[in-house]
C-alpha cells in the first residue's frame, strides 16, 4: 500500500530541520556525523541527488545519491517509522537508481550496520547482496562541512 500523495523531489534549503529530525527519528544521527554537515557538503555534490520524499507535504523520507565516476553511492536512506511498510523507502531507491543509471552508473554500493538485520533484508528484497569486501574509513576531518 502506498500513499496517494507520495511525491519524491530534490531538498530544499527549507527542509533541513526536517530532514535532520527525520534522521535522528530514523536512528541514522551519529555522534561522529553532523548531519548538517553532511547536508552542506551534499548540496556541494549533485545537489539535485539529494531527495526528499513527502507525504501531505511532511517530509517522510530522504535518500542521498552520489556517484563519483566508478560506483554509485545511497546513504541516508530514511522513511519516517509512521510511513514504513508502504513501499516508499523502495520508491526512492527506484528513483535514485534511474537517477544513476542516466549517468551510465554501473554499480551501486550502500553501506549497512552489521547488526541491522531487518534493513539488510530489505535491500536484498531489492536486489542487492553482500560483497565480499572489508569496508575502511579513515576521517579527514571532524567537523569540517
Amino acid at each position: 500500500m502506498k500513499p496517494q500523495s507520495f511525491h519524491i523531489r530534490p531538498f530544499q534549503a527549507a527542509d533541513e530541520a526536517a530532514v535532520i529530525e527525520l534522521w535522528k527519528v530514523c536512528g541514522l544521527v551519529r555522534p561522529q556525523n553532523d548531519p548538517a554537515a553532511d547536508i552542506a557538503r551534499k548540496l556541494r555534490v549533485n545537489p539535485e541527488w539529494f531527495l526528499m520524499g513527502e507525504v501531505e507535504g511532511q517530509i517522510v523520507g530522504s535518500c542521498m545519491a552520489g556517484y563519483e565516476g566508478h560506483r554509485g553511492w545511497i546513504n541516508y536512506l530514511a522513511v519516517h517509522p509512521d510511513h514504513r511498510r508502504m513501499g516508499l523507502a523502495r520508491q526512492m531507491m527506484e528513483h535514485a537508481e534511474e537517477l544513476l543509471r542516466a549517468a551510465g552508473c554501473p554499480k551501486i554500493n550502500l553501506l549497512v550496520r552489521k547488526t541491522n538485520a531487518a534493513v539488510i533484508a530489505f535491500y536484498e528484497t531489492l536486489g542487492f547482496g553482500v560483497d565480499e569486501v572489508v569496508s575502511l574509513g579513515k576521517r579527514l576531518k571532524h567537523d569540517a562541512p
